[in-house]
């Protein structure tokens, strides 16, 4: 199973980035693909969620109402569409699938397969 993550990069406040994550390897209808980050000297953080089958979405409180999660089937695709950026959403970005039976799709250690991580950098 492979995780590839793109889209990060340095923008600023009030503008929008869009993460990619392609995946692999996997069979897709049984599973939730997540995004969380982790900023320096910080825990890793949810921020959303998906589940492959129905679309169904989660958000962190600090993505709720900016950002929003999708897939594409036909290209094995999630994607995070990140707006009105804040410079506290500077960390890097990680996606992740899981089982979609397995656990709460909030809690990272439920995640069983992990992207390397796409840097977004969100100057003042």
């Amino acid at each position: 199973v492979q995780l590839q993550a793109s889209g990060g990069g340095l923008v600023q406040t009030g503008g929008s980035l869009t993460l990619s994550c392609k995946i692999s390897g996997r069979t897709l209808e049984s599973v939730s693909m997540g995004w969380f980050r982790q900023a320096p000297g910080k825990e890793r953080e949810f921020v959303a969620a998906i589940s492959w089958s129905v679309g169904k979405t989660y958000y962190g409180d600090s993505a709720r109402g900016r950002f929003a999660i999708s897939r594409d089937g036909r290209r094995d695709t999630v994607t995070l569409q990140m707006n009105s950026l804040k410079p506290e959403d500077t960390a890097i970005y990680y996606c992740a699938s899981k089982p979609c039976y397995d656990g709460s799709d909030y809690v990272a250690r439920n995640y069983d397969k992990w992207g390397r991580g796409t840097q977004v950098t969100v100057s003042s």
